[in-house]
C-alpha cells in the first residue's frame, strides 16, 4: 500500500457525511465492527449501496519518511455507524471487512437518534480518541521528559493528573500529563 501526503484541512474535525437515506428514515443506527484501518473503505461502499452511514474523523498530525502529513483518522477505530432496517442488515454484513454488529445477549445493540446528533455536534468542536484508562492497565508514557517509562494506572486525578506506579522504582508517583501523553502498553 502506498502512502501518499495528505493535503491540509480547513475544517479541524472532520466527518464522513450521512450518505443513503433521508435525514428523517425511521430505521434505528447500529455500529458494525470493522477490520481495523478499513473504516473509510466501508463508509464509502456502503454509502454507494444506500446505506446511511455515519464515521466520525478527527484530524492528526503523521510522519512518514521525514515528512509530516495532516490525515483523517476515525474517532472509533474499529466501528462504523450505519441506520438500515435490522432484516436489510445482509447488506452492511456482506461487505468483506464488516466483522458483525455490536450486539447485546444476541441482538444488535440499537443507538437512538440523539445519541448520534450528540456526537455529530461532539465532532463539530475538537474531539481526538484516548486510550480507554482502568486501573491496574499497563501503560507507557509517549513524550515528554519521562518518555518510553511504563507503569501501572492507578488513577485519575482530575483531568490532568495520572497515578501511576512505576515497577522499576517500586514507587508510584503522580504526574501532571494530558491523557494523549499516555498509550495502553502491550
Amino acid at each position: 500500500m502506498q502512502l501518499t501526503e495528505a493535503k491540509p484541512c480547513s475544517k479541524p474535525n472532520a466527518e464522513f457525511p450521512p450518505v443513503g437515506a433521508g435525514a428523517e428514515s425511521p430505521s434505528p443506527w447500529y455500529v458494525a465492527c470493522i477490520f481495523p484501518r478499513h473504516e473509510k473503505a466501508v463508509a464509502e461502499h456502503l454509502g454507494r449501496k444506500q446505506v446511511e452511514t455515519y464515521l466520525p474523523l478527527y484530524l492528526s498530525v503523521r510522519r512518514w519518511a521525514g515528512r509530516r502529513a495532516m490525515v483523517h483518522l476515525p474517532l472509533f477505530p474499529g466501528y462504523v455507524f450505519v441506520r438500515i432496517p435490522l432484516s436489510e442488515r445482509t447488506r452492511v454484513l456482506e461487505h468483506p471487512s464488516v466483522l458483525r454488529f455490536v450486539s447485546f445477549n444476541g441482538k444488535p445493540a440499537l443507538l437512538p437518534p440523539e445519541e448520534i446528533e450528540r456526537l455529530r455536534t461532539l465532532i463539530s468542536h475538537k474531539a481526538e480518541p484516548l486510550p480507554f484508562l482502568t486501573a491496574g492497565k499497563r501503560i507507557r508514557i509517549k513524550s515528554g521528559p519521562l518518555a518510553g517509562l511504563e507503569g501501572k494506572f492507578l488513577r485519575r486525578k482530575g483531568r490532568l493528573r495520572f497515578a501511576v506506579s512505576i515497577e522499576l522504582i517500586q514507587r508510584s508517583v503522580i504526574f501532571d500529563l494530558d491523557a494523549s501523553d499516555l498509550e495502553l502498553a502491550v
